[in-house]
C-alpha cells in the first residue's frame, strides 16, 4: 500500500509547536517547553532556566478514532522516553486533540513520581513561526511563517547555516516532516510550501541524513526531462517499493512522476502517468 507523507501541520489556529508546559499542584512550579515533528519524531525538552536539552525517544504513538464517523476529530497520544547520557530517566506523555492538549504528564523513573502538566496560555496570532527538532544528535532550527533560515548544529558543535526556499504565496505556512525518504534506515528531514501558480500542491525540498559522516545534506534535483513535473511536488513515499513519487498539477490534468533511488543520494526517473485526483 502506498505510504502517503504528509505534514501533520503544527502550526495551527488550535494548537502551535512548541508546546509551552507548566506543572500542576507542585509547591514549586517548574515550567518547560517540548518539541516534535512527525509522528512525536525530533523530540526533545528544555526546562525553563536551564540552558541544556533532553532528548526524546517515542515509545508509543496511538490514535483514537473512534468518533471519526460521527464527525469528531481523532485524538493521538504520544509516550516518550526521557533519556540524559544513554539511559531512561522519566518519561512523557500528552494527547493531541484538533483543539485541545489533554492529559500531559512526566513520570520520573528513579522514585515514580508521576507529575500532572498543562499547556499554558498561548494565542496562535503571537506564535513567532520558530521550531526546532533534535534528530540524530543534531538540532535542527527553522521558521514556519516568518523567514526560509535553516541551521544546524551537530554533536561535535559544527554549526551550518542555509536558506529554504522562500514563500511565492502569502500568508502561508511552512510545512515539515520526518521520515526515511531514500530507504537507508535513517529518518531524513523534508520541508514544503505551496506552488507559485495556484497553491494547489506544495513543493518539497528534501535533506537526507548521512550516516557516514553524521551530516544532513540537500537531496539534488533529479533529471526532469522526461518527468511532467518540474520540481518535487506533494511527495510521496512506499517505503516497501523503495519508490518516491510526485505530483502536479498541468493545465486541468493532473500528473504523477514516480523516481526511484540508484544510490543513496540520487533519484532517478522511473515513469510518468495521469493522476487520479
Amino acid at each position: 500500500m502506498l505510504t502517503t507523507i504528509f505534514l501533520f501541520l503544527m502550526i495551527s489556529s488550535a494548537h502551535a509547536q512548541p508546546f509551552d508546559l507548566k506543572s500542576v499542584g507542585e509547591a514549586k512550579t517548574f515550567r518547560l517547553r517540548v518539541y516534535f515533528g512527525t509522528q512525536g519524531k525530533g523530540a526533545f525538552v528544555q526546562y525553563q532556566g536551564q540552558k541544556g536539552i533532553i532528548p526524546l525517544q517515542v515509545k508509543s504513538r496511538t490514535v483514537d478514532s473512534t468518533e471519526r464517523k460521527s464527525g469528531q476529530p481523532d485524538f493521538t497520544t504520544y509516550v516518550w522516553n526521557e533519556v540524559i547520557n544513554g539511559k531512561v530517566t522519566g518519561s512523557y506523555g500528552l494527547t493531541l486533540g484538533l483543539r485541545e492538549i489533554l492529559d500531559i504528564w512526566y513520570l520520573r523513573k528513579k522514585d515514580g513520581k508521576r507529575f500532572s502538566l498543562e499547556s499554558t496560555d498561548q494565542k496562535s496570532d503571537s506564535y513567532d513561526g520558530e521550531d526546532q527538532y533534535l534528530l540524530h544528535g543534531a538540532l535542527l532550527a527553522f521558521n514556519h511563517t516568518k523567514h526560509d533560515r535553516f541551521h544546524i548544529e551537530y554533536p561535535d558543535g559544527t554549526k551550518k547555516a542555509m536558506q529554504l526556499p522562500d514563500f511565492d504565496q502569502p500568508n502561508h505556512a511552512r510545512q515539515s516532516i520526518i521520515a526515511d525518504y531514500n530507504f537507508d534506515g535513517y529518518d531524513d528531514v523534508a520541508f514544503s510550501i505551496p506552488d507559485a501558480g495556484m497553491g494547489v500542491y506544495r513543493i518539497f525540498s528534501i535533506w537526507l541524513y548521512q550516516p557516514k559522516s553524521g551530516r544532513f545534506e540537500k537531496l539534488p534535483d533529479p533529471d526532469y526531462s522526461r518527468s511532467n513535473c518540474s520540481e518535487l511536488c506533494d511527495v510521496r513515499i512506499d517505503s516497501k517499493k523503495k519508490l518516491l513519487f510526485t505530483s502536479c498539477r498541468g493545465g486541468a490534468s493532473w500528473w504523477q512522476d514516480v523516481y526511484r533511488f540508484s544510490s543513496p543520494n540520487k533519484l532517478v526517473w522511473v515513469k510518468s502517468s495521469k493522476a487520479n485526483h
